[in-house]
Parts: structure tokens; sequence; C-alpha cells
């Protein structure tokens, strides 16, 4: 498998996809090779997407596109357009693509399906990687990963994307100090309003491309029954932990401290000094010193 953002600039194109695809094995190159054309569904064709036609059909090569555009530029004067592909050579099994509106970019994140023997290990949900030391993580990764595997057939390719897999898992784990697992104690937004910002997120997509009036005073509708839902529910949440402080168990004490704690700004650091280094200088030396350069006016 390859990933790749963009093709050189340079042409003719040829060397460089046969870097790719010249082996016997299989191969899957995705992303956005500023290469289009009307065949895998772009709004026009460049003479890049003309020269990754003619080597895709040279070469035996399979080029997909997804069915609805990738990129709904902001400007309501552009056009929207189908900027991402899939290239393979020599896989057996379909790939699909499905442009999904899940982020709030103007480029749509493309999901890819298509089968495969290997057993990928899912990494946890949500992991928390605030306190990973990457530096660590990369040194665990440099002595697992093989820099130069032989892969003669798809059953080495499989072995060793399930090595791989283990391997960045492990690293993970290694450079993470472990710490008392806790419970989140925010409850969750409800179900309900989850769905309602799923369905303002959609169709605020399908307003970008259509433009339809009716569908953006959809969109207005949503945000506003969406912003009154959330005030609602924090609403009842506050009243509800108010209710439940008891002055026995000094809950009371605790909840005024939390509630009139004043934050500490950030002290300015200087050329150099670490956060750390700058948490423990004297507050008299906290000045701006050293941050300025003078400049001569003529």
């Amino acid at each position: 498998m390859r990933l790749t953002s963009r093709l050189p600039a340079r042409t003719p194109i040829g060397a460089d996809l046969s870097a790719f695809f010249g082996g016997e094995l299989p191969v899957l190159m995705a992303g956005d090779p500023n290469a289009k054309h009307v065949d895998w569904k772009s709004r026009l064709s460049t003479r890049k997407g003309n020269l990754l036609r003619d080597y895709a059909d040279e070469n035996s090569c399979l080029i997909f596109g997804p069915d609805f555009p990738t990129t709904n530029p902001y400007n309501p004067s552009a056009t929207p357009d189908d900027l991402d592909m899939v290239i393979t050579k020599n896989l057996a099994s379909p790939v699909y693509l499905t442009s999904c509106s899940a982020l709030s970019s103007y480029h749509l994140p493309v999901l890819i399906d298509t089968t495969c023997r290997s057993s990928f290990q899912h990494p946890p949900d949500r992991p928390d990687c605030r306190r990973t030391d990457w530096v660590n993580f990369q040194t665990h990764l440099e002595d697992q990963i093989p820099f130069h595997p032989e892969l003669h057939n798809g059953i080495a390719i499989d072995t060793c994307v399930e090595k791989i897999s283990g391997a960045v898992l492990k690293a993970l784990a290694d450079s993470t100090p472990k710490c008392r697992p806790r419970g989140d104690p925010r409850p969750p937004i409800p179900a309900g309003i989850h769905d309602e910002i799923r369905l303002k997120t959609r169709l605020r997509r399908q307003w970008q491309v259509t433009r339809d009036p009716a569908v953006r005073a959809e969109v207005k509708r949503l945000q506003r029954s969406v912003t009154r839902r959330l005030n609602d529910w924090r609403n009842d949440q506050w009243s509800a932990t108010l209710e439940s402080l008891d002055p026995e168990d000094q809950s009371i004490w605790r909840m005024t401290k939390r509630v009139m704690r004043v934050s500490t700004p950030a002290p300015p650091s200087h050329p150099g000094e670490s956060p750390s280094q700058t948490l423990r200088k004297p507050k008299s030396l906290l000045t701006l010193w050293g941050l300025f350069q003078p400049v001569a006016y003529r």
C-alpha cells in the first residue's frame, strides 16, 4: 500500500509511477495526485490527468474515484470537484470510495473499503496520548520495525502488516506513563442532540454543493435548535449538581472553592527557556527583557 498527496510537478510521470507499480506485488496508492480527469469523475481533464490515464491503460492499473465531490469550497462562486482517487494494480478485490462530511474542512475525508487478509490490531478507543514520550516512541519503532523487509508474496505482506501494527501499539504502550484509569465525570450529551448535530452537518454539506435556499433555511433552524437544546441540557445538569450538594460531606465547600478559583496567567518566558524553567522563576524576574531587539531609525 502506498499513500501520497501529490504527484511530482515535472512531466512525464511514468518513471515516478513505475517506482510504485513496477513490481508484481499488489499495490494500492491513494491520495490527491493533482491529476484531474472525467474518467474518475473530476469536473474536467488536465494534462497530468491524461498522462495518468494513459499510464494506467498501458500498465493494467485501475483508477477509482468517489461518486460525490471531495471538495466543497467556501467560496460560493467556486465549483465542487473530485480531487481524490485510488490507483490499484494486481489487487484482486474491488475498491469502494465514500466521501463523508464528518469534519468541518472544505476537503472531505474519503473512506476506502476493500478486503484484506491481514488481521489489523485496532488501538483502544480514543487513546490518551497527551503524556506520550514521542522520542521514546520513535526509538521503540526503530528497534522493532525492519527497514528493508523482503516482500515477495501476499503472505509476506500480511505478516509485515501485522508486525507493524503490533509494533505501533507496543511502542505506544511503552512510551505512555501508566496511570490509574478514571471515569470521565462529565455526563455524555444525549443521543437525540447528537443525532440533530449529525443531521445539521450533513445538510450543511448538502447546501455547500447545491446552494439550495430551502436547505440553508433548514440548517439555520437546526443550529438554533441544537443551541437551545444544549443550553437546556447544561442548565438541567447544573441544577442537578446543585441539588446533589450536601453540607454534611463538605461538597458545598468544594464546589464553592471550585467556582471561585481564579486561574493564574502564564508568566512570560525568555528565549531558550523551557516552560518549567519559566514557572520556577521569581515573579520579579518575569520581565519581557530579551524578547525584543532595538531598532535603529535613520
